[in-house]
């Protein structure tokens, strides 16, 4: 890096690295601009940007963080350069390395899975340092998917011996008895994100072997009564679907040598009216226990298009409504 006055230099490797950190058609530069008061623009291979001391010091840590991660051979999403830019003005620098810096998994297409914001990271420690860890908050924030990459990992490392996938089969909207098949393919539907996150870790055919063997073994919840499960780690799914009977059952089967992750969304419980979320009780009951960490998420950790975070925001923020002005709107 170079500095020519109070204009700040950064010169880049190629125009390659160019595209990937300001994006196409400059994408990620008119956002970078637009996030600070600093001038900031590109010319050839050179960024170039000028404001006060402390914008031009950000700006620096930025790139810097933006570059990291390309050079990774990850490609950056609006989402990093939105992110970087938040933990950057948060003065959270540290933080942002420390967590660009650790991958969790190589997946079998050779993509590296990394925690994408500072509360996926933290959930990430808390897996490796609890022996139950809770992943609550709106869908997007890859709850799942961390807790499948975590597992696979542990699996891949011999720390475990199995890989248990559960979800609760609540019926949403259509009866179970009406859909084609047997009692598997019945729930299945209910069990395929977690082959997809399978999927997208093993590969398809590593992770058909491993299911045809018995190491990973993908259930509906019910399936888990009566069982005592050592050597394993458990992933209980959607688990806000989840009675507080059911939690306290799934809970009391963990075994020695395992970790658990239980994951859900309490603002789609699809439960029948009146019944108690296991998920809601659960994380008053066990909040202060040793051995489990409960961490929330919110629309700061989605990943997804940035559309998904404004549309969680907005529905958390219409809910905190006076009950009165709601009902008094026009449908």
């Amino acid at each position: 890096m170079s500095f020519l006055s109070d204009e700040h230099v950064i010169e880049i490797n190629d125009q390659q690295e160019m595209i990937g950190i300001l994006g196409r058609n400059d994408e990620f530069l008119r956002l970078i601009d637009a996030s600070f008061d600093a001038t900031v623009m590109a010319r050839g291979n050179k960024i170039i940007f000028s404001g006060n001391e402390e914008e031009n010091q950000k700006l620096e840590q930025l790139f810097k963080e933006l570059l990291f991660l390309y050079r990774q051979g990850l490609p950056v999403t609006s989402h990093d350069v939105r992110y970087s830019i938040y933990m950057v003005q948060g003065g959270a620098v540290a933080k942002l390395h420390n967590m660009y810096a650790e991958t969790l998994i190589v997946t079998w297409r050779g993509h590296q899975i990394k925690a994408k914001t500072l509360g996926q990271w933290n959930y990430v420690r808390a897996i490796k340092n609890n022996f139950i860890t809770f992943g609550i908050g709106p869908a997007g924030t890859g709850k799942t998917y961390l807790a499948v990459a975590m597992a696979v990992t542990a699996l891949k490392k011999r720390e475990v011996e199995r890989i248990i996938l559960t979800r609760p089969a609540v019926e949403a909207g259509e009866k179970l008895g009406f859909l084609p098949g047997d009692m598997q393919e019945k729930v299945d539907p209910y069990l395929r994100p977690l082959y997809d996150a399978l999927f997208d870790m093993l590969g398809s055919d590593t992770a058909q072997k491993y299911l045809e063997r018995g190491t990973i073994e993908v259930a509906p919840l019910a399936y888990m009564r009566g069982r005592t499960l050592n050597g394993s780690f458990i992933i209980l799914d959607e688990a806000q679907n989840t009675t507080p009977e059911q939690m306290k059952m799934i809970l009391t089967r963990f075994g020695f040598g395992s970790h658990m992750v239980v994951t859900g969304d309490v603002t789609q419980i699809d439960l029948p009216a009146g019944r108690k979320s296991g998920l809601i009780h659960a994380a008053k009951v066990l909040r202060d226990v040793p051995g489990i960490s409960i961490n929330y998420f919110d629309e700061k950790d989605v990943v997804r298009h940035e559309i998904v975070g404004a549309i969680i925001k907005a529905y958390e923020q219409f809910e905190q409504k006076p009950e009165e002005k709601k009902t008094g709107e026009t449908e």
